[in-house]
């Protein structure tokens, strides 16, 4: 039963400041992210036994990202109408959404791990990869795709409540994730008691076991409804205008997504050709570590974004564009302030985190200089996700798909070809690329928010 206007009126989403409710919404998501965020810090620091396994877990994250970027568009477009249809008090309607967006959330996440099993031999030899390296990579990334297919039902159905304003289930079934992470993947690298002493297979052991997981309570907890959605039999289904919706908004942002991941694996084909001899183990190793910190700033814009997007579909929802545009600028101005305090960490800190996430000095020399030029770029990285969350709260997917493929596939790759290799600019030349490639996308973005019509978008 749909909601009456007069209670819809009394949500802090639709009336309350724009700011507190910016800061409400996206703590319960940065808590989530950074819960996300420990479960590959951990793997890294887990890893740190040997370089193979830094590569492996690298490796791991680079192709875990692809699934969530590949699954996005049933997530993006879930959020986008849940939180539409929340708005305007359709209840119903936002419940069929979530029903659907949980069965085509299954059938992603089968098809990305068919797609990972038999993909992982490509991926490590279209890096160079061979002997050993090439075995334990190739062997990681199989057994991760496991998880994937749990961890798809994570993140649609955290999507689908978010977009019905609760952001604080995904942060719990997130933190049990990131403990179960912890306690497993401790155990079977060093072993305890009995259980034998796993390696590096116990580290994507241990994160399949809490993806798995996740993957299970969220089930478990939508069955028994959460915040007016609930999952029935019947309704958990492929069929429907519903389905047609959640891709109409979706497949832009997943090509999108996809995309961004192709130009990503094309850099780090230039990351893995640095060296003049070949592959090279620090070069590659110095740049997962920069890229696994720097989520630092990446989980906070997401958080902020998410808090952006579910604001923005309910204001549109309600009528009030006013409240949306709003609702955007606020979320922006706030992570920004975030990403400079960050960029003097990362800044000053740079030579304590290499130390502490490596024992290669090799790694840490061309790490630390590197991520120290990194720093200087993490306002525009804030700018860059936030505001395609927010247009993608909207049902705004077309023109962040357009300046994708003009940073990544035009800038960043080009440039950072150009940079790191021709030129001999090592690490540092290759960043060049990527970070004039986030700058450039962050002014495009600003002003299609700006001065664009985004708000009038159909759903």
């Amino acid at each position: 039963m749909d909601e009456p206007k007069g209670e819809r009126e009394r949500s802090p989403v639709l009336t309350g400041p724009v700011g507190r409710a910016v800061m409400v919404l996206a703590l319960p998501v940065l808590v989530e992210q950074l819960l996300s965020f420990s479960v590959g810090m951990v793997d890294t620091y887990l890893a740190s036994m040997s370089t193979n396994a830094t590569t492996a877990v690298g490796s791991a994250a680079y192709v875990g990202w692809l699934a969530s970027l590949i699954i996005s568009f049933v997530g993006t477009g879930t959020t986008a109408l849940v939180a539409r249809h929340w708005g305007a008090g359709e209840h119903d309607a936002a419940n069929r959404i979530a029903n659907r967006s949980m069965a085509m959330a299954a059938c992603m996440g089968l098809l990305v791990f068919v797609f990972v099993f038999f993909a992982a031999p490509a991926f490590a030899m279209l890096q160079q990869m061979e002997g050993e390296t090439y075995d334990i990579v190739v062997r990681y990334l199989r057994l991760d795709g496991l998880g994937l297919i749990f961890a798809s039902i994570t993140l649609v159905g955290s999507a689908a409540l978010r977009g019905a304003g609760n952001m604080r289930t995904p942060m719990k079934i997130l933190g049990i994730v990131n403990v179960l992470n912890v306690i497993v993947s401790a155990t079977l690298v060093y072993g305890l008691g009995p259980i034998p002493t796993l390696g590096v297979d116990g580290i994507v052991i241990g994160t399949v076991v809490a993806r798995t997981s996740g993957g299970l309570l969220m089930i478990w907890v939508l069955f028994r409804g959460n915040s007016g959605l609930q999952l029935h039999r019947h309704e958990i289904h492929l069929k429907g205008l519903e389905v047609t919706r959640i891709m109409r908004i979706g497949l832009p942002a997943a090509s999108e997504g996809i995309i961004m991941w192709a130009g990503n694996l094309l850099f780090l084909m230039i990351i893995s050709r640095l060296s003049l001899e070949g592959f090279s183990k620090p070069f590659y190793a110095a740049h997962i570590i920069g890229i696994r910190v720097e989520a630092l700033t990446y989980l906070p814009a997401v958080a902020w974004g998410h808090a952006a997007a579910t604001m923005i579909g309910q204001a549109l929802g309600a009528g009030d564009a006013q409240r949306a545009r709003r609702a955007g600028q606020m979320a922006v101005l706030q992570c920004s302030l975030l990403a400079a305090g960050l960029m003097a960490f990362y800044y000053f800190g740079a030579e304590w985190i290499y130390t502490l996430m490596t024992k290669d000095v090799a790694v840490r020399a061309i790490g630390i200089p590197a991520f120290q030029f990194m720093a200087l770029f993490q306002v525009p990285l804030v700018l860059s996700i936030v505001y395609v969350l927010a247009l993608h709260g909207a049902g705004e997917t077309r023109y962040p798909l357009i300046f994708t493929i003009i940073g990544v596939l035009f800038i960043r790759v080009p440039l950072g070809y150009l940079c790191g290799i021709v030129l001999h600019g090592g690490l540092i030349g290759a960043w060049v690329g990527m970070n004039v490639d986030v700058t450039i996308r962050a002014i495009l973005l600003f002003i299609r928010f700006r001065w664009g019509d985004w708000q009038g978008t159909r759903v």
